[in-house]
């Protein structure tokens, strides 16, 4: 039975089912934490090693369950560390509560220590935010919070000061009628009207080139997309957060587009007539159709995103696989399947040269051999995260999504060090799964603490290092985007093998192409938390599937400029495309 306001809080979220919280005690959140030990055969703590991976992990959670993720931090400080974590939530629309302590709460604002007022610092992060008043105060609002976050897609937010934690549950105002609260979360139909469903079904049976390109929002719906592929003779072209929409060996898929995309995506996108797009703000609008160059259809749970990115002939508003299921009947066989087939075609030349790329046996290492040799190893169950820089480039292009498995990111707000927080928010989520992160050494050395975690409460996860002493990214965009030399991205080596057994895991090396399959069969079958190091050359830029004139240039200005690196880069570059010719 609640007796405490902190007990009136545990007890209202864990009936929204909430069993997980990830988070870092501190003396503003004691009330809580004797909360969470009173209950914890119901609501499994996990503590942290830093704040910002709390909110990564809580992020994490939402995106492999699809439940509500929830962190929790003291006053001051440890609440400012959540915020990066739960920009990631925000930008990637994932429901995810945090509390934070504050301290006493008749002495706010008196620049007493660690007096931070975390409400009004989340304000923009979170879609609902408050601060606790009272024991009286905490049910209606913590029901509120569970039910905003969950409905909006977005970060809640309960500021709780200190002394109010121990707060006994008692008087209220005779407005708080007792029981009118309650923990129901509905949704609605997510279904759009008719008549906008023939329109849509209009413009998609006039298009000789249709292009579909899908995202996170169609994570569930891989039956129906490929369903409606084949009748339009559409290739399906991937967002990185929609890498697991469509498996690669479906024989409609052309993969990702971007960046870190493919060349028949980009082909595709340059040529369609007709663009479908499902669940998906792809924010990069330069690889997206040229306005006026093809009629288009959104799909979208969220309105506001209509129309955001492409100017759209019909929008509808509805669940993904709910809304495609229901234009599917209205669409007409597209006969002329020469468009597809091409796309087909396409994908078989990229394939090759991905496998070409990946099956290298000179040294030093290259990263895509790595990424490509842990792709043919994954269970048909695993659950890949993935960190930001070039090592998203290879995670992209080199593992081979197939049917069942999960695989994310930090998307709109591309952080890096979410990597580890997410593979361990993962394997929590799912005990029995095999649960991957794919990281840079920029990435997973900002959080690498975290590995200390899994340690701790004997997490199987295997963490990949890719290993090019290097911020690869940066180094590259300062080159292509800039014709700048590098600068300031150098990184000192760490002995990520030594660091992991001295966290008390396994740790493995790999720098020789040859052994590196075989490594990783003995990495991934040792039981425990296991790091592979895998140490690779650092000149291999991640280029785009299709180089501008102006990226060339610029890459070519960056070496005359005085690139510290240019001859081995040039002659890394020079011997890629060599190989492609040959």
């Amino acid at each position: 039975m609640a007796n405490s306001a902190a007990d009136i809080l545990l007890e209202t979220i864990s009936d929204w089912g909430v069993e997980v919280i990830f988070g870092l005690p501190g003396d503003g959140i004691n009330g809580i934490m004797e909360a969470l030990r009173k209950r914890k055969d119901k609501i499994r703590f996990i503590q942290v090693r830093h704040e910002e991976s709390a909110a990564f992990m809580a992020c994490a959670y939402a995106k492999y369950t699809g439940k509500l993720g929830v962190c929790l931090a003291t006053s001051g400080p440890g609440g400012i560390h959540l915020l990066n974590g739960l920009y990631d939530a925000k930008l990637d629309g994932q429901p995810v509560l945090a509390i934070t302590g504050h301290h006493f709460h008749d002495l706010i604002d008196t620049h007493a220590q660690q007096d931070v007022s975390l409400d009004r610092l989340f304000m923009d992060v979170a879609v609902y935010n408050t601060r606790v008043m009272g024991a009286a105060h905490v049910e209606n609002i913590a029901d509120l919070a569970c039910r905003t976050a969950l409905a909006y897609r977005g970060v809640a937010h309960i500021n709780f000061p200190v002394d109010l934690q121990e707060q006994q549950a008692g008087e209220r105002s005779k407005r708080n009628v007792p029981g009118h609260t309650s923990d129901r979360g509905e949704r609605h139909a997510q279904l759009p009207a008719q008549a906008d469903l023939d329109r849509a079904a209009e413009v998609l049976n006039g298009g000789k080139k249709v292009a579909i390109l899908c995202g996170r929002g169609a994570l569930n719906a891989t039956d129906e997309l490929e369903e409606i592929a084949e009748k339009l003779a559409a290739p399906i072209i991937k967002a990185l957060l929609g890498k697991a929409a469509v498996p690669d060996d479906s024989a409609y898929t052309t993969g990702g587009i971007g960046l870190l995309g493919t060349k028949p995506s980009q082909d595709a996108m340059e040529s369609c007539d007709t663009l479908l797009m499902v669940g998906t703000s792809f924010p990069y609008i330069e690889f997206l159709p040229k306005p006026g160059q093809a009629r288009a259809v959104q799909i979208d749970l969220d309105p506001v995103r209509i129309g955001l990115r492409y100017p759209v002939d019909v929008g509808l508003v509805g669940d993904s696989r709910r809304t495609l299921r229901a234009l599917c009947d209205s669409l007409q066989r597209q006969e002329d399947r020469s468009f597809l087939e091409k796309a087909r075609a396409g994908m078989a030349e990229w394939w090759q040269l991905m496998e070409e790329r990946g099956s290298r046996a000179d040294r030093p290492m290259k990263p895509q051999v790595v990424a490509w040799e842990l792709g043919k190893r994954l269970a048909d169950n695993a659950i890949v995260s993935c960190d930001s820089g070039t090592v998203a480039t290879w995670f992209a292009r080199q593992i081979r999504a197939r049917r069942g498995q999960m695989y994310s990111l930090s998307g709109n707000l591309a952080s890096m060090a979410n990597g580890l927080p997410y593979a361990i928010a993962a394997q929590i989520a799912y005990p029995a799964r095999q649960s991957i992160a794919f990281v840079g050494d920029g990435g997973f050395s900002m959080l690498m603490a975290e590995f200390v975690t899994a340690v701790k409460y004997r997490l199987p996860i295997k963490v990949v290092v890719i290993k090019n002493n290097s911020l690869g990214m940066i180094k590259w965009e300062q080159m292509v985007f800039l014709g700048n030399p590098e600068y300031g991205c150098e990184l000192e080596p760490i002995d990520f093998a030594g660091f992991a057994r001295a966290c008390g895991a396994q740790g493995f090396t790999i720098d020789d192409p040859a052994q590196c399959g075989a490594t990783l069969d003995q990495a991934l079958e040792t039981p425990g938390p296991v790091l592979i190091e895998a140490v690779v050359d650092p000149f291999v830029p991640p280029m785009p599937a299709k180089v501008t004139l102006e990226q060339a240039a610029h890459f070519a200005e960056s070496l005359a400029r005085g690139e510290p690196n240019r001859s081995k880069i040039a002659w890394t570059v020079l011997s890629d495309k060599v190989r492609e010719l040959v």
